[in-house]
């Protein structure tokens, strides 16, 4: 029974949920006829569900691929500023120190998902922005513990023994985007907001502004008035001739990888100038009084961060792990292994965020048919997005074996020495080939825990994640480094591909055995087995 005496327990046989005439009751006078028509719209549930799962997927894969994109631009561009693996491994080493704690962050305000889907399903639309609002302060917190960090990166990267010239350039970049991780928090909090609204339109304008920005701006700031070698594409050499002058016209200096870095955090300044204009914008303050809760509520802190911690340690554990694996395992092997390392593992990057998007989908998706109290169009739409998570990344699988050589090919400057461009390319192939036996069994895990999230079960997940992390790709990556130093750096990548595909069958094993359903996030609406 809903506060205002309505029972919305029952739908109809089409599986779609019965509508309601207007918004909540106490929002109801700051609302049109029309306002609340689209509210209503909103709040009810699409009884295709394939076409409810594209509709919001594709703009979200997009918009995750996007992002995506961004970092890809970015490693490409570094890899061309001379033929020196340094440059790559700098900016690969200095992003992920960077990412980790901010992956903490944004792992943990990945929930606002799923109570603003919930909130939607359950036809309370309105009290969804305070969660979007919750988020922006807890991002301001953890952004100011952050700073200390950003402060004692020479320490790190000193003890990792690394050259002064790649500490330098590590610290720079690593710097640059603790310091503006503000705006990418902020960005997603307001991101977060928009999937669970089922309007990921939204971020996709967003993120496709802020893609070209960020390229905009590298073209200037990583090279200055000095054109990177050409590389036999005309449109590209002739732009990067233009961005020359313009950085020589305005006295740019060439700033190399922490160039970098600076363009990326202006260009999630750009994203979240769009998302939080639009979440503030009179349609959206009409709809759902997104300007009303603005101000800090310890309660729904408290709700982020009450399931959301699992998800923000999980993220932060693994990308410790995957930095252990990259750079103390992989690398250990020596510059040309950890840049081939690199390479392999932004193709990896590349192909997984948009599942990491259709995860963010099903999270919407699920949370509203819980909302809703519809727990077995819950379960199907989750098996669903697991079908299209899956058949998109076994394609990946497929495509990294095919297309491994000319992928690696791409990063490895023109200029570099015969023999040492043929040792990366080597090295590369290898590292996709292993990255492609479990490119399948991600795609199964990322769908599953993103519907799990939606229900509210992130504890469970998130600390058999975090066993499996520590044991799979530390533990056995170095047990292969110690006990089959044949393998060489293949070693950890078979390490890597065993903890995939156990993530995979224990996040089948969970879903599978129902105890989402006893969750209950919204105590205003109880969820109800049907």
């Amino acid at each position: 029974m809903r506060e205002d005496g309505q029972d919305n327990s029952q739908a109809d046989a089409s599986g779609a949920a019965p509508a309601t005439p207007s918004a909540p009751a106490r929002a109801g006078d700051l609302q049109t006829d029309d306002a609340a028509a689209q509210v209503a719209a909103a709040t009810a549930i699409d009884e295709h569900p394939l076409r409810e799962m594209l509709k919001i997927a594709a703009p979200v894969v997009v918009a995750m691929a996007s992002y995506t994109v961004m970092q890809f631009v970015d490693k490409m561009m570094v890899s061309r500023i001379g033929p020196d693996p340094i440059y790559v491994g700098a900016q690969g080493n200095a992003g992920l120190a960077a990412w980790v704690p901010i992956s903490m962050v944004v792992g943990c305000m990945s929930v606002i998902n799923t109570y603003v889907s919930q909130n939607l399903g359950n036809k309370t639309p309105d009290r969804a922005p305070a969660y979007a609002w919750a988020g922006v302060w807890l991002g301001v917190a953890a952004w100011a513990l952050l700073i200390p960090y950003a402060i004692c990166m020479p320490y790190l990267f000193r003890a990792m023994n690394h050259s002064p010239e790649q500490v330098e350039m590590e610290v720079g970049h690593g710097r640059i985007l603790v310091l503006g991780a503000i705006l990418l928090i902020g960005a997603r909090a307001f991101s977060q907001f928009f999937y669970g609204l089922h309007r990921p339109s939204v971020v996709l304008v967003a993120e496709v502004t802020a893609n070209l920005t960020n390229f905009v701006l590298n073209s200037v700031l990583i090279y200055g008035p000095q054109a990177p070698s050409p590389s036999g594409n005309g449109f590209l050499d002739a732009w990067y001739a233009g961005a020359a002058s313009v950085a020589q016209t305005l006295g740019v200096p060439r700033l190399g990888v922490p160039g970098a870095a600076i363009g990326t955090v202006c260009a999630t300044g750009v994203e979240l100038a769009i998302t939080m204009g639009v979440f503030l914008s009179p349609k959206y303050n009409r709809l759902y009084r997104t300007r009303a809760p603005w101000r800090l509520s310890i309660k729904h802190i408290k709700d982020i961060f009450r399931i959301g911690w699992p998800g923000g340690v999980m993220f932060g554990n693994e990308m410790i792990c995957w930095g252990i694996f990259m750079v103390a395992l992989v690398g250990s092997f020596g510059p040309y292994h950890s840049n081939a390392g690199w390479i392999a593992h932004q193709w990896m990057s590349l192909s997984f965020m948009p599942a990491v998007g259709i995860s963010m989908a099903i999270t919407a998706v699920v949370g509203k048919c819980i909302g809703a109290r519809r727990l077995d169009l819950a379960e199907r739409r989750a098996w669903l997005g697991v079908a299209v998570s899956a058949a998109y990344m076994g394609m990946m699988g497929v495509l990294f074996v095919v297309f491994r050589e000319p992928m690696v090919k791409l990063f490895v400057d023109g200029a570099t020495a015969p023999e040492q461009r043929d040792e990366i390319i080597r090295m590369g192939t290898r590292f996709l080939i292993a990255a492609a036996t479990f490119q399948l069994f991600d795609g199964i895990a990322m769908s599953l825990s993103g519907a799990l999230r939606g229900a509210g079960d992130t504890v469970w997940v998130g600390l058999v994640t975090m066993i499996l992390a520590w044991t799979v790709i530390v533990g056995g990556g170095v047990a292969l480094v110690r006990f089959a130093p044949g393998l060489g750096s293949l070693g950890p990548w078979m390490a890597a591909s065993a903890y995939i595909i156990s993530l995979s069958v224990i996040a089948v094993l969970r879903f599978t055995s129902g105890k989402w359903k006893t969750i209950m996030l919204l105590d205003h609406h109880p969820v109800a087995a049907h």
